[in-house]
């Protein structure tokens, strides 16, 4: 396949972002690939990262259309990732993995990366950014939002209240965050929880006595826990609808193809709820 135009990274370097959990990894892009980049105004912003399967007879770059004019095991396998962070005087794309061994795609491929290799994806684009004029903000979410979570807390004013409940695998799993605002961090270990991981969620977002007028909120991971998050913002506590940004990024037990094919119902049903 011949090679085009198209947006790819050069893997510069990797990052362990525990000293004691392996499978927190960040890879680093740069290189000529990036020279087009135009970075989005969102904290929330992703990517859609392409990767080769086995026996892919074109490399990076590729023509995506002409990719997917092959057969289907020959497709390039997608994964949507939020950027970490895009340093302009660097011209640097940090994206952070969770590797869980060798399950899953992306987390094999980040496990293995190195300088040099090359990736390719589209986009940037996303949907959230903290409103400056909020008074409090709440950001709530698993391993696979804390990259947007740490990219929002930057972007949070100094003089507003910031909150944040995540929920990780164990103490291992916690990373630093740190925000201009005044900044209060819950973690929460999935490993030693009494209850389900969407209860002791629910539970430690409604000990923090949120005040609903001006709260601005982020909640995104998995699908049941961000569901049972929702419920309570917008049916317990009031807060208006438009002030919430909520994602299902992903459901526990589900692979990626399996989350896409029932996504949809599952929104449908979240949407009843409230």
């Amino acid at each position: 396949m011949e090679s085009v135009s198209a947006t790819y990274g050069t893997v510069l370097r990797t990052e362990r972002l525990s000293s004691s959990d392996p499978g927190l990894v960040r890879v680093v892009l740069g290189g000529a690939g990036l020279d087009d980049f135009e970075p989005a105004p969102w904290t929330d912003a992703y990517v859609n990262l392409l990767f080769l399967p086995r026996g892919a007879p074109y490399a990076v770059p590729f023509d995506l259309s002409a990719a997917r004019a092959l057969d289907r095991d020959l497709w390039p396998v997608p994964r949507r990732f939020t950027v970490r962070r895009w340093d302009e005087s660097r011209r640097e794309l940090w994206i952070d993995f969770v590797v869980h061994g060798d399950t899953g795609t992306a987390g094999r491929w980040a496990r293995d990366a190195r300088p040099g290799d090359l990736l390719q994806f589209s986009g940037p684009s996303g949907a959230y950014r903290p409103d400056a004029e909020a008074r409090t903000h709440l950001l709530v979410g698993d391993e696979s939002a804390l990259p947007a979570i740490a990219a929002s807390l930057e972007a949070v004013p100094a003089g507003s209240r910031a909150v944040v409940v995540a929920l990780v695998e164990g103490p291992d799993g916690e990373v630093p965050l740190d925000s201009p605002a005044d900044l209060t961090v819950t973690w929460l270990h999935r490993a030693s929880l009494d209850e389900p991981a969407a209860a002791a969620l629910e539970a430690a977002v409604a000990a923090a006595r949120l005040d609903p007028t001006g709260l601005h909120a982020f909640v995104h991971g998995d699908a049941v826990e961000t569901r049972a998050v929702r419920r309570h913002l917008l049916g317990g506590l009031g807060m208006p609808r438009e002030r919430l940004s909520v994602s299902p990024y992903w459901r526990r037990t589900f692979t990626d193809e399996s989350w896409r094919e029932v996504k949809k119902d599952w929104l449908a049903q979240v949407e009843a709820d409230v």
